[in-house]
């Protein structure tokens, strides 16, 4: 039998999630199989080299390149400071001396005898990765990094901006449909994952970076905030590599939108709970969805589990699944399948496609193409 297929976000209350860190060049892994493992302790690290910061010793000193060999102070391996005197001419009869002093700080690489410059390299740059979700350390990957597991509520969004952010969950907003505004955000949210409703306002987000909070979430966000935000239109490629003081995160799209219902409750059955987030996502090939992870307590651990288990295979659209409609004229409504039809029906704009039934919360029923609605799994 035929299946369809749909791409979906994962809202869930208790799943058992694994985070694989790998660092990008060989390097350390501190941490063994069974260690456990704080969001923020860092399990492995490696060094890059240094930046690379030629020298014209020859022009400077005015000597040809092939005496600049003889003029260093230095050889090839010395350590050099910011002042230091790296070459001296031989001047005439022992007067009229030029000398170079470094301007950089770092390790001599290369004299050339051929184009008469010293090649400087940099202290080596630190590349620590963290553990970003606490819990077990499973699997080692030799010089490259570790597989983390643990029970935790985990929740995707539709769009974020910025990287890995951690802190301790805080609401700013009581209801999914009220808007995040500036007024809300204080002080006392300093380092704080704030949780909102509805859309997120430009005004907060200047705010919450002012007070330095480490993640906003919320509903929705209109596009030309994020524009004024970021100063230039995102283009459809990678997000999280933006530095605006902040990570943010939309859990359900664009406009003024209230956040999910099952999103909000989950979020507030969590608040005071330490959590790690991540902004990157990725719409093209390999989808990667900003995410929202919150390690479960020992008290939760031990509680049997409420939700059941999902026994069907992720990502196929069938009656009752619940759903997000992801186009107009019903963009954003949540609901569950309702009928599927076989038969090609015809569009308003002429064309032919599979279509399903919607059943609203509202207890409404709508009739959309298939490609407009995305699973909610969980």
């Amino acid at each position: 039998m035929a299946k369809a297929y749909s791409p979906g976000l994962q809202i869930r209350q208790r799943v058992l999630h694994s985070s694989r860190r790998i660092l990008p060049i060989p390097g350390d892994v501190l941490v063994k199989v069974g260690d456990q493992a704080t969001s923020q302790q860092i399990v492995a690290q490696t060094f890059m080299p240094g930046d690379v910061t030629p020298v014209n010793v020859a022009n400077q000193i005015s000597v040809a390149p092939s005496e600049v060999p003889g003029c260093m102070l230095f050889s090839v391996g010395d350590e050099i400071h910011v002042g230091d005197v790296l070459a001296r001419s031989k001047g005439i009869f022992g007067f009229f001396k030029a000398e170079t002093k470094a301007k950089t700080a770092g390790t001599i690489e290369s004299i050339s005898h051929v184009t008469g410059q010293v090649i400087l390299r940099g202290a080596p740059l630190p590349i620590q990765v963290r553990a970003y979700q606490a819990g077990t350390i499973k699997e080692v990957i030799p010089e490259q990094g570790v597989v983390i597991e643990s029970e935790v509520t985990f929740l995707q969004g539709i769009l974020g901006i910025g990287g890995e952010a951690y802190g301790t969950i805080q609401f700013a907003c009581q209801d999914k449909d009220e808007p995040l505004i500036a007024s809300l955000l204080d002080e006392s949210m300093q380092g704080k994952i704030i949780i909102g409703g509805a859309r997120m306002t430009g005004e907060a987000v200047i705010r919450g970076i002012e007070i330095g909070v480490a993640a906003i979430i919320s509903g929705g966000m209109d596009d030309e905030d994020l524009k004024e935000i970021l100063g230039y239109d995102l283009g459809v490629a990678v997000t999280g590599s933006e530095h605006i003081g902040t990570t943010l995160i939309i859990t359900e799209g664009f406009g003024d939108i209230a956040m999910a219902e099952r999103t909000f409750n989950l979020l507030k059955e969590r608040e005071g709970s330490e959590a790690a987030v991540n902004g990157t996502t990725q719409i093209r090939a390999g989808v990667m969805r900003p995410e929202i992870v919150i390690p479960l307590d020992e008290k939760m651990k031990a509680a049997p589990q409420t939700e059941a288990k999902q026994e069907v295979s992720l990502g196929i659209l069938d009656t009752g699944v619940p759903v997000r409609i992801i186009r107009e004229p019903y963009f954003g409504l949540l609901g569950e399948v309702g009928e599927m039809p076989t038969e090609l029906q015809t569009l308003e704009s002429g064309s032919e496609s599979r279509v399903l039934e919607v059943i609203l919360h509202t207890g409404n029923k709508v009739i959309v193409p298939r490609a407009n609605v995305e699973l909610i799994e969980g």
